[in-house]
């Protein structure tokens, strides 16, 4: 799963990117009212006994306004500064992201819809967000995108005191309930979602008696076992019997007076810890030779290169996702080629998401007058993901669509 976090590993990048994007950002992104063209009526004779009625003037569609904030570090280009690796890769997120914004705001301005797309730069600074929550021209847009950072989105959310529209977090996992806003729209499915959606998989295609959950020990993982527990616990009710225990040196002896011989096995290793997962699976492919085993992974699993496909597979591997780009699709290859045909870049997975959130937020922006609450009727097939939103007490929107994933053929592939 692709996500964003407040603190960026240092990378390399190439400075020209930047300085493009920013010249593309300041001939593109200042705000703009595109006019809505009718196109020219055909008249039709007429009998000469009828007077002609007069020709309709074209109705503009309705302009809907954007709030767009995100990390460029303008300050950065500033005589003296420059940008750290941190701050570049934070600025070539921000390009990407826009860049696909901009090309599906365009798409369907070219349908007949009508925007205003104002951009600001947040610098991923928490104070520059809580600043920006003053701001008139953002608070009183139709929709607010960003901040992308979780503290920058709750500094901001928390400091946001003009009318309660939308506030869409794009990139982030983060739990909603730790931002606190109630108009939040959390697009990225969170961790806890991804736990139901293993939990209830489980219960709809495995039907196992038990599940054991392999714990390193480290209090984080609660995070997941929690909404597993209680989602298996519901959607069972109480007839899947949920066996947690800490492992010690990949150490799974005290567990095979419980295991079954026929049936499989279903283990969940909520851990990211490089070292427990490592030996943990060793332990596990070594019981597989005699027990049938179904594994469960986190879902940060799939950005590690340090697992390997082949025990992977014989463990029958399952991970959940929000990332499915299917690079085969008609779609995906007809967005790849326009935005490289307009940006003269290749699309990121920044990129994708962003076009995807685009025509959906634009689309209902354009269909309801501005108005996007009544996004939980309105489902979304994308590029990147689908789009399943939920109204949750306290917390606001959330995107609920989560794929569940296999190993086969020695590659992850969407489980159908």
């Amino acid at each position: 799963m692709i996500s964003v976090r407040n603190h960026l590993p240092p990378s390399s990048g190439n400075k020209w990117l930047i300085f493009l994007g920013i010249a593309l950002l300041a001939a593109a992104c200042s705000p703009k009212v595109r006019p809505v063209v009718a196109p020219p009526k055909t008249e039709t004779e007429k009998p000469v006994n009828k007077p002609q009625q007069p020709k309709p003037k074209p109705v503009a569609a309705r302009q809907s306004s954007i709030a767009l904030l995100l990390p460029f570090g303008l300050d950065h280009l500033n005589p003296g500064a420059s940008y750290t690796n941190t701050t570049l890769k934070q600025a070539n997120i921000a390009l990407d992201y826009y860049q696909g914004f901009k090309l599906a705001l365009d798409s369907l301005t070219s349908l007949g819809y009508n925007y205003k797309l104002r951009v600001f730069d947040t610098q991923g600074i928490s104070n520059e967000s809580r600043k920006l929550a003053f701001n008139p021209n953002i608070w009183g847009s139709d929709l607010i995108i960003g901040p992308i950072f979780p503290d920058d989105m709750k500094a901001f959310a928390q400091a946001l005191s003009g009318p309660r529209k939308p506030i869409v977090s794009p990139l982030s996992p983060a739990a909603p309930a730790t931002i606190g806003n109630q108009n939040l729209v959390t697009i990225m499915p969170p961790l806890a979602q991804h736990a139901a959606t293993a939990a209830k998989y489980i219960q709809n295609r495995l039907q196992p008696q038990k599940v054991f959950v392999l714990k390193s020990g480290y209090s984080e993982e609660n995070d997941y076992i929690i909404p597993f527990k209680n989602t298996i616990d519901s959607v069972s009710g109480h007839r899947i019997k949920v066996i947690q225990t800490v492992v010690v040196r990949g150490r799974l002896d005290a567990l095979l007076p419980q295991l079954s011989a026929t049936s499989p096995n279903i283990f969940i290793i909520p851990s990211t810890n490089q070292s427990f997962i490592t030996i943990t699976m060793h332990s596990l492919d070594t019981l597989a030779s005699r027990y049938p085993v179904v594994l469960f992974g986190h879902p940060n699993w799939q950005k590690y290169s340090f697992l390997h496909s082949d025990i992977l597979q014989r463990l029958r591997t399952h991970i959940t996702s929000a990332d499915c780009v299917d690079y085969k699709a008609r779609a995906t290859a007809n967005f790849i080629s326009q935005y490289r045909k307009t940006f003269h870049a290749e699309a990121s997975g920044y990129a994708i998401k962003g076009f995807d959130q685009g025509l959906y937020f634009g689309k209902l922006l354009g269909e309801n007058n501005g108005d996007v609450r009544n996004m939980t009727k309105a489902d979304f097939s994308g590029i990147h993901n689908d789009f399943h939103l939920v109204k949750k007490p306290g917390v606001g929107y959330v995107n609920t669509h989560v794929n569940v994933m296999d190993y086969r053929y020695y590659e992850l592939r969407k489980v159908e």
